[in-house]
């Protein structure tokens, strides 16, 4: 029987896919990850390995698996925790779980511009902190998002499901992509694509949905920020080395923008100590996908591309 290794807890209902196809798959069961040491141990001799975003795959843990790995199924779409060409020169299929994660990540994207564009983090605050308030005509003014600008940086399936979100509530788009999107998705939301340069100058909100790689890596840094309107907010929910987060603190702190809202953080989970005391920035733990419906259908797709490569049959949805 194919050994199927689950280097972290994940929902039941993934457990569930792996047992009833005749796998007994050895699991980790404990809300703790595993050390690097533990995980380095866990691996041995595993043919698939069902792995989460927070687990270093390199040439180490590779061959501490050793040579009859065949694929690595991580629960998650991005995959930079994954040495890619790694797994490719080894004959490793790598699989991630695109598509099932999209409207969950796309509603905190826009949580996030509504928290920190009207300051409601901030108001919460005031209240649980039990100050003194009271209703005012210039009392905790924020910035409305009706017919401003909303500019995505990465128009996938998430950035679209963020740009129907905003254009709901009344904001127009305009994107940086590698490529253009649908006509008929681009006639719906009246996107229209820009170079980096136009759409960090004429965003009034700034949306970030790209992968993180080589080539983003630091993609937001100073001199994009210095770009940016002065009045304008920076939204991450894609993966948190895209953006320079001292260069953030420097930008907010100069007033170069006006505010972010962060779900990813450079070096996850350390935040910078530079955010943690500013109201003008929105923190939240990574919540993207985090519902019970998100991250059970994210198991079940990472356990039914281990079952189909453990069955000789290509993978659901390959990355390498």
């Amino acid at each position: 029987m194919t050994q199927i290794v689950v280097t972290g807890k994940i929902p039941t209902a993934g457990l569930e896919v792996l047992r009833s196809a005749g796998f007994a798959p050895k699991a980790w069961s404990q809300d703790v990850a595993m050390t690097r040491e533990e995980l380095l141990q866990q691996v041995k001799g595993a043919e698939i390995l069902v792995t989460l975003l927070t687990e270093k795959i390199d040439n180490e843990l590779l061959g501490a698996a050793g040579a009859q790995l065949k694929a690595v199924c991580n629960v998650a779409v991005g995959y930079n925790n994954i040495d890619v060409a790694a797994c490719k020169s080894r004959g490793v299929t790598v699989t991630n779980t695109p598509g099932v994660l999209t409207d969950a990540t796309a509603d905190i994207a826009l949580a996030l511009i509504l928290m920190v564009t009207r300051r409601l983090a901030e108001g919460e605050r005031v209240i649980r902190s039990k100050q003194a308030w009271q209703w005012g005509m210039h009392y905790m003014l924020g910035s409305g998002i009706t017919n401003r600008i909303l500019g995505v940086v990465g128009m996938g399936a998430i950035g679209i499901a963020t740009a129907r979100r905003a254009k709901a509530c009344g904001m127009s788009v305009i994107y940086y992509s590698r490529s253009e999107i649908d006509s008929k998705i681009a006639n719906e939301l009246g996107a229209k694509k820009v170079s980096f340069d136009e759409l960090l100058s004429e965003s009034d909100v700034v949306s970030i949905h790209c992968p993180s790689n080589e080539s983003t890596h630091h993609l937001f840094g100073s001199a994009q920020f210095k770009k940016m309107k002065n009045d304008a907010f920076l939204i991450n929910t894609a993966r948190g080395p895209i953006v320079d987060e001292q260069a953030l603190v420097e930008a907010l702190s100069t007033r170069e923008i006006a505010g972010a809202g962060l779900d990813v953080f450079e070096f996850e989970p350390k935040i910078n100590d530079g955010l943690l005391d500013r109201d003008d920035v929105v923190l939240i733990p990574h919540l993207g996908s985090a519902t019970t419906e998100t991250r059970n259908a994210m198991a079940m797709l990472a356990a039914n591309n281990a079952v189909e490569i453990a069955n000789g049959r290509s993978a659901l949805t390959p990355v390498s």
